[in-house]
């Protein structure tokens, strides 16, 4: 299918309003819409919150009797089931479009190709496929739990320029600076979930949580309100925590991952899941599996360097995010992560940068496993 330089600019238009809902949509998809009427656009909308109206709505709802014979932009398949709302697809229909033009078919089931399918039988003109790989890039964990059930993960990871995430005695606060962790809570803010190991609970008591004043140019544009604290999940294979935590101090629910039940008493918004363990330990794969059954779409892990390498040596990570500070911490410091020694050079673990920029003083690098 051939789309014009007009296609693409109003395509690009909806890719950016979808973006209003990068923080607050989950565990739906951020979705933008922008209906055109003869050159004009006469009605744009995001979906911003699940459960709340979705893009196609707002922007129908923006368009009125505009909408008969326009052409609407949609970032993703319109829907076609009944869920907490109607189905997008013949919202369309009713209004009166005449065409659809959608960035990519939509990978839920209960979707996949029906929305296009239902607009295409009421007569609309329908294509897909532009700027495909930019809406992808908007729904990176949506769109992985769809095709396989486990949430897409995102490693933290924070180091001097020697690689180093604590001096010998511990101490490490802090090694990068104030905009760097500005931008770690824009992180949090859109991840699912937020997995930790209990050595860094242990160690450094964090709370884990989003903190709305600490979110930057996000703060301006999402109310407080509309804050949804991730699902903290804690990996605690040998159930060495117990209460009082400053986990609990703050909203959020909080998932203890363990081998076996607790015999302690925990707060109300403590749950917890248990698995046999592998190799002694909690079963990382079956704990993906069981974020994924939960609507879990993107895992960021907060962990020290044997937990971050875990995930990596067993191939459960789809992004790393280095913050790096331009400091030398020495020899003796503390290294990023505890991966098995490699005796020959094709043992090693092959990356490539996606997106390399400034954070303030920092260096913010961002990669994928090559292969």
């Amino acid at each position: 299918m051939t789309f014009s330089k007009i296609d693409q600019q109003y395509m690009a238009w909806a890719l950016k309003l979808a973006q209003r809902g990068l923080l607050t949509t989950r565990p739906n998809p951020r979705v933008g819409c922008v209906i055109v009427n003869d050159g004009e656009v006469v009605g744009e909308g995001a979906h911003l919150k699940a459960g709340e109206p979705h893009a196609e709505v707002h922007a129908l709802r923006a368009a009125g009797d505009r909408a008969r014979g326009a052409t609407a932009y949609v970032t993703l398949e319109p829907c076609s089931h009944y869920g907490r709302t109607p189905p997008c697809a013949e919202a369309l229909i009713n209004a009166g479009v005449a065409r659809v033009v959608a960035a990519m078919v939509d990978p839920n089931p209960q979707v996949a190709g029906r929305g296009l399918k239902m607009l295409s039988d009421a007569g609309i003109e329908v294509s897909h496929g532009l700027l495909q790989a930019d809406a992808e890039a908007l729904n990176p964990g949506f769109i992985k739990r769809m095709r396989t059930g486990f949430p897409y993960v995102r490693i933290k990871l924070a180091s001097s320029v020697d690689g180093r995430t604590a001096l010998s005695n511990g101490e490490s606060q802090w090694i990068t600076g104030a905009k760097a962790r500005e931008d770690v809570q824009r992180l949090r803010a859109r991840s699912d979930a937020i997995i930790t190991g209990a050595d860094s609970v242990l160690i450094d008591n964090p709370s884990m949580n989003v903190r709305h004043g600490e979110l930057g140019h996000w703060q301006s544009r999402i109310d407080s309100a509309q804050l949804q604290q991730p699902l903290r999940v804690v990996i605690d294979g040998r159930n060495r925590l117990a209460p009082p935590l400053k986990l609990t101090e703050c909203d959020g629910d909080i998932l203890l991952a363990s081998t076996a039940p607790y015999q302690c008493q925990w707060p109300t918004q403590v749950s917890q899941w248990c698995s046999a363990p592998r190799d002694g330990k909690v079963d990382l794969i079956l704990l993906m599996m069981e974020l994924g059954k939960r609507g879990i779409n993107e895992v960021l892990v907060e962990a020290g360097a044997s937990l971050a390498a875990a995930f990596i040596s067993a191939h459960l990570w789809d992004e790393l995010v280095l913050y790096q500070a331009p400091k030398l911490m020495g020899n003796p410091a503390r290294g990023l992560l505890e991966l098995p020694e490699f005796s020959q050079m094709h043992q090693t673990v092959d990356l490539q940068f996606t997106d390399i920029r400034r954070v303030g003083a920092d260096l913010r690098l961002t990669l994928t496993s090559k292969h």
